[in-house]
């Protein structure tokens, strides 16, 4: 069961406000329908649901909080998106650390977009506010079973992403200024930017699984950090997100944690 802190809160709605500051260190992209790899910012933080979940504007998903994280691992299935009902629209899955609560996020995910009415899936990884890379050696198609983690030792954080369906492969290595490994995410996400550093219209995607139960690769979704390891469920502070428009339309919504914690679904409901 997930617990709150009024700290986290406090520390949230800060992170909302510098991911939303006209003066982030990023320029945003000269047009919404530009094909190349796109903004995975920190997590814009939209407000809270009665049950004391989460509300975000660009991600789904879940995230586990602490300190001094050294490892988070996912996989999931690479969902085929719908360009005839959703043209030139955008989706991201991906595994990371930091961004929940803080202004870096070190990442590695799929990318399954609309341009125009034509599907466009790809890997990338992020070093934010580094931008975001194409990974042109692990291609993927709809179906695909990835796996991914992201790891910290000494000074350095390592990207890892796996086709584990075609067997290519891919890591990198960067160091991370201000970054505070304060927490770990499983997210799916409307990245960013139009022209005005607006989030991009979300792609509809279907349903994503993430986990174990659906890629039956084991340890996955888990994360470390200093006084807690496991799987999403079995950490003490853990945070259900479900993505909303500014108007408070639900547009993408996890379903609950299966029932040994390591694996959900989220599905697409709007742009």
């Amino acid at each position: 069961m997930f617990t709150k802190r009024f700290g986290i809160l406090l520390a949230l709605a800060a992170s909302a406000a510098l991911a939303q500051s006209p003066n982030e260190t990023i320029s945003p992209l000269t047009t919404a329908t530009a094909t190349v790899p796109h903004i995975h910012a920190p997590m814009r933080l939209h407000g809270y649901r009665p049950d004391g979940t989460t509300e975000s504007t660009n991600w789904s998903g879940y995230a586990v909080t602490g300190t001094s994280f050294t490892v988070a691992k996912a996989s999931w299935i690479v969902p085929a998106v719908n360009c005839s009902t959703t043209p030139n629209t955008y989706s991201a899955f991906w595994v990371g650390l930091d961004g929940y609560s803080s202004s870096t996020v070190e990442q590695t995910g799929t990318e399954s977009d609309c341009d125009g009415k034509t599907p466009s899936y790809y890997a990338w990884y992020e070093f934010y506010p580094n931008p975001s890379e194409e990974i042109t050696s692990v291609p993927i198609e709809p179906g695909n079973i990835m796996y991914a983690e992201v790891s910290y030792s000494g000074s350095e954080f390592t990207t890892t992403i796996t086709n584990e369906s075609t067997g290519k492969s891919y890591s990198k290595k960067s160091k991370v200024s201000g970054a505070k490994r304060s927490s770990a995410e499983w997210i799916a996400e409307a990245p960013c930017c139009t022209s005005r550093g607006a989030i991009l219209p979300l792609a509809d995607f279907g349903t994503v699984d993430f986990g174990e139960d659906y890629t039956n690769i084991s340890d996955t979704n888990d994360a470390t950090e200093t006084s807690e390891s496991g799987a999403i469920g079995s950490f003490s502070t853990w945070e259900e997100i479900t993505m909303v428009s500014t108007k408070s339309v639900d547009e993408a919504v996890p379903s609950i944690l299966s029932s040994d914690g390591t694996s959900f679904t989220v599905a697409w409901k709007s742009e």
